[in-house]
This record gives structure tokens, C-alpha cells and sequence, in this order.
């Protein structure tokens, strides 16, 4: 087993334990701790080595075990809580990895059963599919009544529609909805039942075909007119004659 490269270190734990070291001692507190990591418990030659004439300093930051050797007791539970969590996560991969192979086996069963019913599922839904395609192919119509009632509802509550109506033909929102009453009627008449979708879009091109025949037919009738004949005197003549 490779030997453990970290430990948790924190902080503010840290901060507040070296709160009255000099700079040095610190940096030779942190020599000490990480020497005890990397080689376990420490001599007092192998401690002098390391930080000298700080030692002193630092004692009572470790204490003895049974054979003499100094160690921090807080970096050796940091330690040991380490290396039993690693443990746990490495038999836990090693139970999964038992696991899975054995799991392997049943899911490749339920996946052939799974797809089996979803094939099957999936071609039947596919066929209602194309079916109503076939049936709606080109078509948009309303064929049920009560469908047409309340796609006709909807219609007429078209607010924001019919206020963009109004302003692109220059009319009022009240000359709008009269249109409206008289294309839905219509549509009745030819039984020519239609969603909201188709209803906008039809309305839009009936109406402008219903304005553009309105100019036409206020044109002629001003171009056909008659003209009004003036009454002009003429020079010298006690008559009065027309042009």
C-alpha cells in the first residue's frame, strides 16, 4: 500500500495554537509536524537536528509514547482519520466493483426485457402517429362542433391581434371585432370550421381582401359620378346658359 501524500489541515486551528510564537518558532513548529508525517515518531537527536535550540520552545506541543518518542497528537488523529477514511473508500469501490459484476448479468436480462416492451410500445405509438398524420394530412379543419365553439372563444379574445389589426389597416379596434362577427358567420355558413392558428391567418387575408374590394368600389362609384353641370352666363346674353 503507497504510503498517504496529505492531511487535513486547518487553519484557523493552526493560527490560534501559534498565536504567541515568533516567526521562526512557527516555521520550525511546521518543520517538526511535517517531519513526524513523513517519518513517524521522532527522536529528541532527531528533533535537534531538525529545529535546534527551538526545541525548547516547542515541547509542549508533543508528547511521549511508550518507547520515548515524541509525536503531536493532533497530527497523529489527523493522520489515523485519514487513513481509516481511505480504507472504507477503497473496500467500498471493491464491494461495488463484486457488485456491479454480479448486477451486470441481471440488467443485461431486464434491459432485453425492457426494450423488448418499448420496441413494441414504440412501434404502436408510432403507428397511432402516422395515422393521425394521414387522417389531418393538409387539412386544419375543425370537423366537431364543440371544438369549433371554443376555438371561435378563443379567437375573440385575441386582445393583442386584433389591436395589431387595427393599427396595420388604420381602423379602430370596434371596426375590427364588427369584421370579426361577420367572417366567423361566414365560415358557419360554409361550414368551414377552423383552429385559432388558421383562423388568425385567414382572418388577416380576408380581411385585407375585404378592404381591397371597398377602395375599388368607392373608387368607381366616385369616377362614376355624374358631373354637375355649371351654370355660366355669357357676355351679352340676358339668358343664363349650361355647360
Amino acid at each position: 500500500m503507497s504510503k498517504d501524500p496529505a492531511f487535513l489541515f486547518y487553519p484557523n486551528d493552526y493560527i490560534g495554537g501559534t498565536m504567541g510564537m515568533t516567526f521562526e518558532e512557527k516555521g520550525a513548529y511546521m518543520e517538526l509536524l511535517m517531519t513526524q508525517f513523513n517519518r513517524g515518531h521522532m527522536t529528541t537527536h532527531m528533533i535537534a537536528q531538525v529545529v535546534g535550540q527551538n526545541w525548547d520552545k516547542l515541547k509542549d506541543k508533543f508528547i511521549k509514547d511508550e518507547n520515548g518518542l515524541w509525536y503531536n497528537e493532533r497530527l497523529e488523529e489527523e493522520k489515523l482519520k485519514r487513513q481509516k477514511y481511505t480504507k472504507s473508500r477503497r473496500n467500498n469501490v471493491s464491494g461495488n466493483n463484486q457488485h456491479t459484476k454480479n448486477k451486470d448479468k441481471n440488467d443485461i436480462k431486464k434491459e432485453e426485457i425492457i426494450n423488448g416492451h418499448m420496441t413494441s410500445h414504440m412501434e404502436n405509438e408510432n403507428k397511432d402517429i402516422i395515422n393521425t398524420i394521414l387522417i389531418n394530412k393538409n387539412s386544419n379543419e375543425i370537423k366537431d362542433s364543440n371544438s369549433w365553439e371554443g376555438e371561435k372563444k378563443l379567437f375573440k379574445n385575441e386582445e393583442q391581434y386584433f389591436y395589431k389589426i387595427a393599427t396595420s389597416y388604420k381602423i379602430t379596434k370596434n371596426d375590427v371585432l364588427a369584421f370579426v362577427d361577420v367572417f366567423l358567420k361566414e365560415l358557419e355558413l360554409a361550414e368551414d370550421y377552423k383552429d385559432l392558428k388558421e383562423l388568425k391567418r385567414h382572418f388577416s387575408y380576408w380581411l385585407k381582401k375585404r378592404k381591397d374590394e371597398k377602395e375599388r368600389k368607392n373608387k368607381y362609384q366616385q369616377t362614376e359620378q355624374p358631373k354637375i353641370q355649371t351654370l355660366r352666363k355669357l357676355p351679352n346674353s340676358p339668358t343664363p346658359r349650361y355647360d
